[in-house]
């Protein structure tokens, strides 16, 4: 085993304060210095973040924002100030390139499902290549823990928040699909999480603001919401994540991750898991706001859960539950339960025959990301699930002198945008064609007049919607319904193309003459831009770029 990563100790050394530890894995921020933390109200500077691992003996932790090439640095840094060897995990749902720029990043996982409509065979062969793909990125970076496969029915339209991550409107499809990422990933020594139980798939509330609730019967339940994760359990799926959801037919009282009904009742015993249940993260809305910083970790340990993610105040999470077993309220047995689970878990990422060693330099790893292999099913997943409608190819005459075409973006957010900056194909594609870029968002719609001034010019119009934690896409679905319209009326419309959520296009496909030309992609990453563009102006598509290092 490496010498960054410390030796996994016999159970029996912990501390019970250590042992209490061993339960949270905390939010930290991929980047390399405390100055480029992005959300410090989540993600602790260097000197606290090191405390609670070295000193305190914290888990794990979850990762977010950073580069592939940073992620190499920050994973071992932080290996090396742990006291224990750390479970270190990302919702890495559309491969490691969805959260750390330069690794591969995949469609979302219902673009697969579509794909399965006509031909299933194929998309489970590209479902399991996303998941082999996204453990082996993975594991080059340093993470051990995919926060994947959503295992939720995506059957709610206007799910704000599940959405195009599912991979799949049915069970069945769900199912089939989710299995397939699952042993492509389950080639290596990384642990999987079916999430969100007992499915988050039918709501229309974002659980990271407020509490949704699911009025289903218990036979509604088995019938659609249940069997994606038996089936993942049943096919050795390492970790369950639990829904921040009532489910009032199981338990009127509490939501998912705070009830012994649903966890250890149903999960645990009923469905027979043996391994990991995590929490969603307790910073969220729909539990924070309830239950306070400092109860919700015991209550999701009593329970039933064994992981508590992203509490508020990790610190004084620990001093609370240490409290609660000084006082009687939780047995030290129960405690030893789930760091009995865990060190399992971790016995599997970190046992001789099992570890992979960080190579002496981190740019070593560098041959397994981004491989042309795995760009090469990123476009393929993205032309074959790609949607089109009107007079195709759009002819564009070079404009005069001093004329141009509006290229308008329309997003949640242009500052925030990950996927969206000057090199973008959405931009520079258009541009060559004449196109003049003009990008609007929520923050700041124009309204009255700036819209009938902007809407005078010929006007590609991209719009970017898909279902997101915090922002649902109802907001910028109507800022993009009302731009659609009034270029409409003013006869100044050429084109649409969507990327991100296919009940948009359903809206939109019905307002849209049939003359008018459309491209929708599920994906909103630069190579689904260049893929749509190519094939709204006609064009040959670019050759795959190798991976310089491969």
């Amino acid at each position: 085993m490496s010498d960054l990563i410390p030796a996994l100790p016999d159970l029996e050394t912990l501390s019970l304060e250590e042992q209490v530890a061993q339960l949270f894995v905390v939010r930290a921020s991929g980047h390399l210095f405390d100055h480029q933390i992005e959300y410090p109200d989540w993600e602790p500077p260097g000197a606290q973040l090191q405390k609670l691992l070295q000193e305190q003996g914290v888990g794990g932790v979850i990762l977010v924002g950073g580069s592939a090439g940073d992620l190499m640095l920050r994973s071992q840094q932080l290996q090396s100030w742990a006291k224990y060897p750390l479970l270190i995990a990302a919702d890495i749902e559309e491969g490691v390139g969805q959260r750390f720029a330069g690794a591969t990043w995949f469609p979302p996982p219902m673009a697969i499902a579509k794909i399965a409509a006509t031909e299933p065979s194929k998309a489970q062969g590209y479902a399991t290549a996303m998941g082999a793909y996204t453990a082996q990125e993975a594991l080059a970076v340093g993470i051990n823990w995919v926060l994947a496969p959503v295992v939720d029915v995506n059957n709610n339209p206007e799910n704000p928040v599940i959405n195009v991550r599912a991979f799949g409107e049915n069970s069945q499809t769900a199912s089939e699909l989710a299995l397939a990422f699952m042993r492509g990933a389950q080639k290596y020594p990384v642990l999987t999480c079916a999430k969100h139980f007992p499915g988050h798939g039918d709501t229309s509330v974002d659980s990271h603001i407020e509490l949704p609730v699911l009025r289903h019967s218990p036979e509604r339940l088995e019938s659609v919401e249940l069997p994606p994760f038996q089936q993942a359990i049943t096919a050795g799926v390492d970790a369950v994540m639990s829904a921040h959801l009532c489910i009032e037919a199981w338990d009127p009282e509490y939501p998912a991750t705070l009830s012994s009904k649903i966890l250890t009742g149903q999960l645990r015993q009923r469905f027979g898991f043996e391994g990991l249940i995590v929490t969603d993260a307790l910073v969220m809305g729909a539990i924070a706001k309830r239950y306070g910083p400092n109860e919700a970790p015991i209550l999701a340990l009593e329970a039933g859960a064994d992981i508590l993610l992203m509490p508020v105040d990790p610190a004084e999470a620990i001093m609370a539950l240490c409290n609660a077993i000084k006082s009687g309220r939780i047995s030290r047995d129960r405690i030893r339960q789930s760091v009995t689970r865990i060190w399992k878990a971790k016995q599997k990422l970190f046992s001789p025959s099992t570890v992979v060693n960080p190579p002496t330099s981190p740019t070593a790893q560098l041959i397994n990301l981004s491989t042309p292999g795995a760009i090469n099913c990123v476009e393929n997943i993205l032309r074959e699930s790609q949607q089109i409608g009107g007079s195709l190819p759009l002819a564009v005459p070079q404009p005069e002198s001093g004329e141009y075409w509006n290229n308008l973006l329309v997003t949640d957010s242009l500052v925030n945008s990950t996927f969206l900056n000057k090199q973008a194909p959405a931009i520079v594609m258009p541009k060559s064609k004449g196109y003049q870029f003009q990008g609007v968002d929520c923050s700041t719609p124009c309204r009255g007049q700036d819209l009938k001034a902007m809407a005078t010019v010929k006007t590609l119009l991209q719009v970017f919607i898909r279902g997101n934690p915090f922002g649902g896409p109802a907001q910028v679905t109507r800022l993009a319904r009302e731009w659609l319209t009034l270029l409409l009326e003013t006869g100044q419309l050429q084109a649409v193309v969507i990327y991100g959520s296919p009940y948009v296009l359903d809206e939109f496909k019905h307002l849209l003459p049939p003359s008018i030309p459309f491209v929708f992609s599920y994906g909103q990453m630069g190579a689904a831009q260049a893929i749509a563009l190519e094939t709204l102006f006609g064009l040959t598509p670019t050759p795959t770029q190798p991976n310089p290092f491969y």
